[in-house]
């Protein structure tokens, strides 16, 4: 007897916005391989002719309202009432702003596993009312979820205080580099710094940039990623590459091969993420062996543990650490090695999609939903 599961909550399949959809693009077909019979729920206009999609995937597409603090919500609904005629035999949900709906999913005896992400309602770049709708959002996912899973032993404990409600721990795993793949970019190996991030204030980047300004003479600097919408942070990474030729600014880049080959070549990658558990750009910078100078944060501490060096958020304490391991060819292969190591010990997608297919197998059989 086949088994079914609908995934809802991401931008669909294949697609490389953000850690949900790298999950996905993981997990999908790793289920797919175990029997099930998989479909993803997205929004219109993503990437489903991509070359890399598994042809097994069946992709679905739901209306909902391109606006910033309803996106979430509309699509969420719309693929919940979608999936309550279709009936899965379990569900896998992302983001905890789609706990409104799962009482709609325990209606039609529809099991699920919720991935709660971070704690959304903390960060900078959400205003009032998406706050609150992630805050309610969690709340009803306490209640309704049958099985909710944290990235992080930190999320964990939140949720435990905060919700009186336990999880599962499943973080993200790290793709290594084909060895055979040359890279296109024509930074010298170990002689760069390296920043992937999107353009918010909690990701660091204020003042990583003032901190390139006391490196960009003597290092390269590469700066991937962008805010999405222009603004203050991306005018300033702009001047930056106009007053410092070492400065080189990518954008977003969404070739995977290229990415992996950056943090791979890295003499040092900066990671200033605040918020969040484990942060799906950490871990694949981790399994390519990328030095890592990371923001001294709870989240950061428990994925690196002893793999990496810390910095406080000031800009001499950034511009220190980064040359501290760019004057350090020992230093960057010890912290290279140490990462790739850290990765091996549990943070490797065969062992995340192994987890999640187990708790997905789990709850399958259940007759009854059971409100927490």
């Amino acid at each position: 007897m086949g088994r079914s599961v609908s995934i809802i909550g991401t931008r669909g399949y294949p697609s490389y916005y953000g850690g949900f959809e790298t999950a996905v693009r993981k997990l999908a077909p790793y289920l797919a391989d175990q029997g099930w019979a998989v479909s993803v729920y997205g929004r219109p206009g993503g990437r489903q002719h991509d070359s890399s999609a598994d042809a097994r995937i069946r992709v679905l597409s739901t209306p909902g309202l391109e606006y910033k603090s309803l996106s979430t919500l509309t699509y969420g609904l719309t693929a919940c009432l979608h999936a309550m005629r279709e009936k899965p035999d379990v569900a896998l949900v992302m983001n905890v702003a789609n706990g409104f709906w799962l009482p709609l999913l325990m209606l039609r005896r529809i099991p699920t596993v919720v991935n709660v992400d971070g704690i959304e309602w903390e960060r900078a770049k959400w205003g009032r009312l998406a706050k609150t709708v992630f805050k309610v959002g969690a709340r009803l996912t306490a209640r309704f979820g049958n099985v909710l899973i944290a990235d992080s032993v930190e999320i964990q404990r939140r949720w435990e205080t905060e919700f009186s409600r336990s999880s599962v721990f499943i973080p993200y795993g790290g793709d290594a580099a084909d060895n055979s793949f040359a890279s296109q970019d024509p930074f010298p190996k170990r002689r760069y710094i390296l920043a992937v991030a999107r353009f918010v204030p909690e990701n660091t980047i204020p003042e990583f940039l003032e901190a390139v300004r006391q490196v960009a003479a003597d290092y390269e600097v590469v700066i991937v990623g962008s805010s999405g919408y222009g603004g203050p942070l991306e005018l300033a990474v702009k001047a930056l590459t106009e007053e410092f030729p070492k400065v080189h600014w990518l954008g977003h880049v969404a070739d995977d091969r290229r990415l992996l080959a950056l943090w791979k070549n890295c003499g040092v990658y900066f990671h200033g993420h605040s918020v969040g558990g484990t942060n799906p750009a950490l871990v694949q910078a981790m399994a390519n062996g990328a030095p890592i100078v990371a923001r001294d944060t709870v989240y950061n501490r428990e994925v690196l543990s002893d793999s990496g060096e810390f910095c406080s958020p000031d800009v001499d304490s950034i511009a220190t650490a980064l040359r501290r391991v760019m004057t350090s060819p020992t230093l960057q292969e010890q912290l290279s090695i140490a990462a790739i190591h850290r990765v091996a010990e549990g943070y490797t997608w065969e062992a995340v999609c192994r987890a999640y297919e187990g708790e997905l197998s789990a709850l399958r059989p259940a007759s009854e939903l059971t409100i927490r």
